[in-house]
C-alpha cells in the first residue's frame, strides 16, 4: 500500500495495490509552477525485501514528487529497513537522484521539510539564473528505428529551426528503438531522464523531431507537466512569427488550425499549456481552446478569404501574360540565399537575415536584360525536409505562382553540411507540385564560404553554375544561361505562355 502525503502532513491519497505494484492516480490538481516539485511525498511498502526500484525512481521524476519512500515490511507486518530518494537539482556525477537506506525505521532522523526547502531553493536559483536571458530553454528529442546518423542529422536541422525561433537549446537526445512507444513515443525511463534534465537546467519545453499524435501529446504533457511540441508545430510557430502580409497570416493561421483541430477534441492540459510562448503564437490563446465546431467555422472563413486572394492572383497573372513577360522563380531550401540573390540581380531591398524561413511572402521584381528586354523574377518561401502537409495545403495559392514560371532557379547552399539531402528534398517537393517539367538551373550559392579549389571541383562534378549571391561579378554565366533558355522559346510566335493546372500538394 502507499500514502501520498502533503507537506502539511495531510494524507492526500491512500492507495492499495498487489504484492508488486501500486497505481498512482492522476495528480493534476496538485500541479504547481514549472520547475517546482509537486508538494507530495509517496510512502509505500515493499513486501519482499526489495530496495527502491527503477519504476519507483521513474515515477518520482515524472510526477515531480518531493520524495519516494520505501518501507520494507515482513510477513507479520513488522517494519524493516527504510529507503528514500530525492532528485538532485544539478546533475553531478551520477543518475540525477540521491538514495539513502537506513537499516531500522527507528534510526530515521531527517528533517524532511528542511531537505525539500533546500532542494527547491536550489531549483529556483537555477531558474532565476536564466530569467534574464529572454529565451525559452528547450531539449530536442529524436526517436529512430533506423540508422542513428540520420536521426542526428535531422536533430541538427531541428536545432537550426529552434535557434532560428530564438530558443536556447540545452541538449539534443536521440533514442534508437525497435518499435516506438505508442503512448510516449520514447521509453518511460528515457522520459524520466529528460524531465530531470529539464528541472536541473530550467528548461520548460520538449521538442520532438518526430510527428506526435494527439494521444502522445496529451500523455507526454500529463506525465511531464512541460510544454510538448513536435517538428511540425515548431515550423508553424516560426511561420506565425514571420508572417507580415494579410495573406501570409491567413495561410499560417489556416495551417495551425488544421494541425490543432484533431487536438481540440477535449480541453486538456496539453492545449492550455500552449497559450503563450513557443508553439502558442498565431491564432492566439482563445483559438487554441475553441471547440471543434468553432474551429471548422474559422477554417471555412479563412478558405473563403484565400479563394478571393487566389482570384486576385489569377487576375494579375492574366495581365502579366498579356504583356508577354517571361517569369523566373527562385526556389530552394530555406536559408539558401534566395532573397539575397533577388536583391543582387534586381538592386532591390527585400529583407534578408541569416536564419531559416526569413521569407514567407513572395516578392516579384523586374530584371532588365540588354536590347530592352525584361523578365519578372520572383522570390518564394523556402522549402524544408518533411514540410508539414497542412502548411503545403495552406500555401497552395503561393505555390501557384510557380506554375507560371518559364524557368526555375534552384539555389543551393554550397556550404551546407547536408547539401545533397537538401537538393533531393527540394526536387521531391517540386515533383509533388508538378513543377519538375519546367526548365531548371541548379545554382551553387555561397561559394565565397568555400575554398576556391573546392568550389571549382564541386561545380564541375555536379555540372552546375557556381555563384555568390553577394557578389554580382559571379553572375555572368548565370545571366547568359537565362538568356539562352528564355528568349529563344519565349520570342517564338508558335510558343505562348502555357496555363498549368493548380498544384495538388
Amino acid at each position: 500500500m502507499a500514502l501520498l502525503i502533503t507537506r502539511r502532513g495531510e494524507v492526500a491519497y491512500v492507495i492499495i495495490g498487489d504484492d508488486k505494484h501500486i497505481l498512482i492516480p492522476d495528480l493534476g490538481r496538485y500541479r504547481v509552477a514549472a520547475g517546482r516539485l509537486k508538494g507530495l511525498r509517496c510512502v509505500h511498502t515493499h513486501l519482499n525485501g526489495e530496495l527502491l526500484s527503477e519504476e519507483d525512481l521513474t515515477d518520482m521524476v515524472l510526477l515531480g514528487l518531493d520524495l519516494m519512500v520505501c518501507l520494507q515490511v515482513g510477513e507479520k507486518g513488522i517494519p524493516g529497513a527504510i529507503s528514500y530518494a530525492h532528485i538532485l537539482p544539478k546533475n553531478r556525477q551520477g543518475p540525477g537522484w540521491h538514495i539513502v537506506r537506513i537499516a531500522d525505521i527507528g534510526q530515521l532522523n531527517i528533517d524532511f521539510q528542511e531537505l525539500i526547502k533546500s532542494l527547491e531553493d536550489e531549483v529556483t536559483r537555477t531558474k532565476e539564473s536564466h530569467r534574464f536571458e529572454k529565451k525559452e530553454r528547450a531539449l530536442l528529442i529524436g526517436v529512430t528505428t533506423g540508422p542513428s546518423w540520420k536521426a542526428i542529422e535531422s536533430l541538427n536541422e531541428l536545432q537550426d529551426l529552434a535557434v532560428s525561433n530564438n530558443l536556447d537549446v540545452v541538449d539534443m537526445v536521440t533514442q534508437h528503438l525497435k518499435r516506438p512507444n505508442p503512448r510516449f513515443l520514447i521509453g518511460k525511463g528515457k522520459l524520466s531522464e529528460l524531465v530531470l534534465r529539464c528541472l536541473q537546467t530550467g528548461s520548460t519545453l520538449l521538442i520532438f523531431d518526430n510527428e506526435l499524435s494527439p494521444i502522445q501529446v496529451k500523455s507526454l504533457t500529463d506525465y511531464t507537466e512541460l510544454k510538448i511540441i513536435d517538428r511540425s508545430q515548431l515550423i508553424l510557430d516560426i511561420f506565425a512569427g514571420r508572417a507580415i502580409t494579410r495573406e501570409g497570416k491567413i495561410q499560417v493561421e489556416l495551417a495551425q488550425l488544421k494541425y490543432l483541430l484533431p487536438r481540440l477534441t477535449t480541453k486538456n492540459t496539453a492545449m492550455s499549456r500552449l497559450t503563450g510562448g513557443i508553439g502558442g503564437r498565431g491564432p492566439g490563446e482563445t483559438k487554441l481552446e475553441i471547440n471543434r465546431r468553432r474551429a471548422r467555422e474559422r477554417i471555412t472563413r479563412l478558405n473563403r478569404e484565400l479563394k478571393e486572394i487566389k482570384q486576385q492572383r489569377e487576375h494579375r497573372r492574366r495581365l502579366r501574360n498579356e504583356r508577354r513577360l517571361p517569369v523566373i522563380s527562385i526556389v530552394g531550401y530555406t536559408n539558401a540565399g534566395k532573397s539575397t540573390l533577388l536583391n543582387s540581380l534586381t538592386h532591390s531591398h527585400v529583407n534578408v537575415k541569416d536564419r531559416l524561413f526569413e521569407t514567407l511572402d513572395p516578392s516579384s521584381r523586374r530584371l532588365r536584360f540588354p536590347r530592352e528586354r525584361e523578365v519578372i523574377i520572383t522570390d518564394t518561401v523556402g522549402f524544408i525536409r518533411d514540410l508539414p502537409g497542412d502548411l503545403m495545403e495552406a500555401f497552395a495559392a503561393t505555390f501557384e505562382e510557380l506554375q507560371d514560371a518559364n524557368l526555375l532557379l534552384h539555389v543551393v547552399d554550397a556550404s551546407a553540411p547536408r547539401m545533397e539531402e537538401q537538393i533531393k528534398a527540394v526536387e521531391g517537393i517540386l515533383e509533388k507540385l508538378g513543377l519538375n517539367k519546367i526548365p531548371c538551373l541548379l545554382l551553387l550559392n555561397k561559394i565565397d564560404c568555400l575554398d576556391p579549389d573546392r568550389a571549382a571541383v564541386l561545380s564541375k562534378k555536379m555540372g552546375v553554375i557556381a555563384i555568390s549571391a553577394i557578389n554580382p561579378h559571379t553572375f555572368s554565366v548565370l545571366l547568359n544561361q537565362i538568356e539562352r533558355l528564355i528568349w529563344p522559346r519565349f520570342s517564338s510566335p508558335s510558343i505562348s505562355i502555357e496555363r498549368r493546372p493548380s498544384p495538388q500538394p
